[in-house]
């Protein structure tokens, strides 16, 4: 199992027989490793996405033409994305659902923030935000999309286990670095722990410190560069 940061929230993550690309926001992703593009994108299988917020979706249509990938997340934003979006396919799915990719099982879960689309005018309704448990490899891993810590996470860890954390750490527009701690170690047991959605802009939390102080001992804090993969 793999995982690349893409900068700021977009992830590249190797589970199974499955590539995933969770968020890939390139167009005006400052973040984003444009010199590994190729390999950052290469072999991928399937778009998985949390909201309709533009540092998520920005330029996903071109994205999943280029390189033919299906389009998964939220029914509300997916029936946005088919109608806007020529020759893209679309699965829309909502909360305590599962799709299945390959040998990966998908199951969407909750998150505590807000999702539209539009930049040009009034926001338009994108349908709820969200999460995932991606089961692969008899591992899972949680990808929090953008979100606030909550007591729904504790039912998550009972029901999936996940052994790795993909967290949002940024604060202003999500949980902070203490807040995610909190989440690690109060409501989940995880193995791993991998914060993002941060450093991408001023206002965003710029360092792990926080995060890595508060996590339990044995439990391993990654903050890696864009662009490097690390095996999970």
């Amino acid at each position: 199992m793999k995982y690349t940061w893409l900068g700021h929230a977009s992830v590249r993550l190797e589970i199974g027989d499955q590539v995933l690309l969770i968020d890939p926001w390139e167009a005006g992703n400052p973040m984003f490793p444009q010199a590994q593009r190729d390999a950052m994108f290469a072999d991928a299988t399937a778009i998985l996405i949390t909201h309709g917020h533009f540092d998520h979706i920005a330029g996903l249509g071109d994205l999943a033409r280029e390189l033919n990938l299906p389009v998964y997340g939220m029914v509300e934003l997916m029936s946005w994305i088919a109608s806007t979006e020529a020759g893209v396919a679309t699965t829309g799915f909502n909360k305590g659902g599962t799709v299945r990719l390959g040998d990966v099982a998908v199951t969407m879960v909750h998150a505590v923030h807000s999702s539209s689309v539009g930049r040009d005018g009034p926001p338009i309704y994108a349908g709820e935000p969200a999460g995932y448990m991606i089961e692969g490899e008899g591992r899972t891993v949680y990808v929090s999309g953008d979100t606030d810590v909550m007591a729904d996470m504790k039912v998550w860890d009972d029901l999936h286990s996940p052994d790795v954390g993909i967290l949002c750490a940024g604060g202003h527009y999500t949980m902070d670095m203490k807040r995610a701690a909190y989440a690690a170690t109060k409501l989940f047991r995880f193995k791993t722990v991998i914060p993002y959605h941060y450093k991408t802009f001023p206002l965003l939390e710029q360092s792990a410190d926080v995060l890595k102080a508060a996590v339990m001992p044995g439990v391993r804090v990654f903050d890696p560069d864009p662009g490097l993969t690390i095996e999970l």
